[in-house]
């Protein structure tokens, strides 16, 4: 005769009897030693905590689903649940510094398996509020923002209560505790400043993107750290801020010839404000560089056009974005570990508006 409870006999409504085998509950120690890992990797997979790989979570969670363990199925789900939408939130993707960004953050996505919800707010915080809803809604997996000033922070608090990961690229808030990948804007800015001022030009303006986006600020005080070093003039106050586009260039110099103020150098926070700058000396017959020297920052146009060998800092845009990506997507697989703040390198790009002489025939 079998013991009692070997086999459980479960007594129905009618009288008759029906057995029924009660499958052991699985541990997490059982699912650590099929999987070959150790139980808190176990434990962390099961509750979505960082410092597994994604290699690593995905074995497990493959191993416990397929032991019966209980909480791979909560686990699956989530897993499941992703859509495979990054979001990418421009500044203005008519500035061919951002076209580049979205083209490096769209195909470092698609190498991993992602596509990309891509728009622009023209430094409108209303227009960013309402996609952030919009990327909330449709429940992308993560989000790299370009655009972020400092009162943005409600951007970032409604991210995080939906639990979706972020990263800060080229522009971020100083407070926010997040990833953040760009280039050092004051280093940069202070080698193209000692260039110019290596010119001999004493009377210099600078004119920046808004001073809001942490990018313009850190350039605009390193082009003023180099110019109170030197103790040099600069005219028009502290500087000229504007939107960064040719447009906006061409009327911080409308700006400089209304008030009669025309300097020997305009040092430019952005190649789009130079080539707005250039257009605008030009309509007006003042030569580059002979009359005025122009230097720009960013990189986009190398050797683009005869007519604007432009001086330049050149940021790696493409590195930049496929960086952002690889932070992002590691945040989404949990395996982020501590916050992690990434500055590529630079370049100073030498033409002739600073009033450099072309080399080569």
């Amino acid at each position: 005769m079998r013991p009692s409870g070997e086999n459980d006999i479960v007594g129905s409504a009618d009288g008759f009897a029906a057995s029924s085998t009660i499958r052991p509950r699985i541990s997490a120690a059982q699912v650590a030693r099929t999987a070959g890992v150790s139980t808190a990797t176990v434990s962390y997979v099961m509750n979505g905590r960082a410092g597994v790989s994604a290699e690593t979570r995905s074995h497990v969670l493959d191993v416990a689903q397929r032991l019966g363990h209980t909480s791979s199925v909560r686990a699956d789900q989530l897993r499941a649940q992703r859509t495979r939408v990054i979001g990418l939130v421009l500044t203005d993707i008519a500035n061919p510094f951002y076209a580049e960004i979205a083209a490096g953050a769209i195909d470092a996505a698609r190498g991993k398996g992602y596509e990309v919800f891509v728009s622009h707010t023209q430094e409108d915080p209303d227009t960013l509020r309402s996609i952030t809803e919009a990327m909330i809604a449709r429940q992308v997996d993560g989000v790299v923002l370009t655009v972020l000033h400092p009162d943005d922070g409600d951007v970032i608090r409604s991210l995080r209560s939906a639990h979706i990961p972020f990263v800060q690229l080229s522009r971020r808030i100083e407070s926010v505790a997040g990833d953040f990948v760009g280039i050092d804007d004051f280093t940069a800015a202070t080698q193209m400043m000692e260039h110019v001022v290596g010119h001999g030009y004493t009377d210099i303006v600078t004119i920046t993107g808004p001073r809001t986006s942490s990018a313009s600020a850190a350039r605009e005080a390193g082009f003023r750290s180099v110019i109170d070093r030197h103790g040099l003039r600069v005219s028009n106050g502290r500087g000229i801020t504007t939107y960064l586009s040719e447009s906006g260039g061409a009327q911080a110099v409308q700006q400089l010839l209304s008030s009669k103020v025309l300097p020997r150098a305009l040092v430019c926070g952005s190649d789009v404000i130079a080539l707005g700058a250039i257009s605008a000396l030009r309509v007006n017959n003042i030569r580059v560089p002979q009359d005025v020297a122009v230097t720009g920052f960013d990189g986009l146009f190398p050797g683009a056009s005869s007519l604007v060998e432009l001086t330049t800092v050149r940021q790696p845009r493409r590195e930049l974005a496929e960086q952002a990506l690889e932070l992002l997507v590691r945040r989404i697989d949990g395996v982020g570990g501590s916050f992690q703040s990434v500055l590529r390198a630079h370049e100073m790009r030498i033409g002739t508006t600073c009033g450099c002489v072309r080399k080569g025939p």
